[in-house]
């Protein structure tokens, strides 16, 4: 019995840091490049798709990434973010989420959630959504919002033993 006790101690010791050994990886990225030669494209309100160059860097994406073992893809419920990660989410056989760009705490509450340990992230946003949810996922704030031209930037987050690392990167 003291036997049993003392390997099912030692078992759950042994599950427990590994959970907490497990590395969470995020990857976030603005949409790719929108098309803004439709009337009204550069509104707020407005929807518009992604242009040709947009469309290829949107198919870059599956290459860019494909070293890392994306578990959830996320986009918010726009054309051109949707696009973006379209491509990726189909090659891996992946539903693209879709979160409320307003709700940023809540959905950076969600994926920091200890039922997300050790899993990968790819998650599009906008100029200004994007570092905000780097920001609040790193707790600092540290990044702004990206210039109107810049599709370029992204950003890897790994969270592994409460250490976490940001490292801004381009395409």
């Amino acid at each position: 019995m003291i036997r049993k006790i003392t390997f099912l101690t030692g078992v759950l010791i042994f599950i427990a840091s590994h959970l907490i050994a497990q590395k969470s990886t995020f990857i976030i990225l603005r949409h790719a490049e929108k098309d803004t030669t439709i009337a009204g494209s550069t509104m707020m309100a407005s929807d518009p798709p992604l242009t040709s160059k947009g469309e290829n860097r949107a198919l870059e994406i599956v290459e860019k990434f494909k070293s890392f073992r994306i578990n959830q893809v996320y986009s918010t419920n726009y054309k051109r973010t949707k696009s973006t990660v379209l491509p990726i989410a189909n090659a891996r056989q992946l539903n693209v989420t879709t979160y409320d760009p307003r709700k940023l705490e809540a959905l950076a509450t969600e994926l920091l959630s200890d039922t997300n340990k050790g899993k990968n992230f790819l998650i599009v946003g906008h100029s200004n959504t994007s570092p905000k949810l780097v920001n609040l996922l790193i707790k600092k704030d540290q990044f702004k919002d990206l210039a109107d031209a810049d599709y370029a930037t992204y950003w890897i987050i790994t969270i592994k033993k409460n250490k976490t690392k940001v490292k801004v990167k381009q395409f």
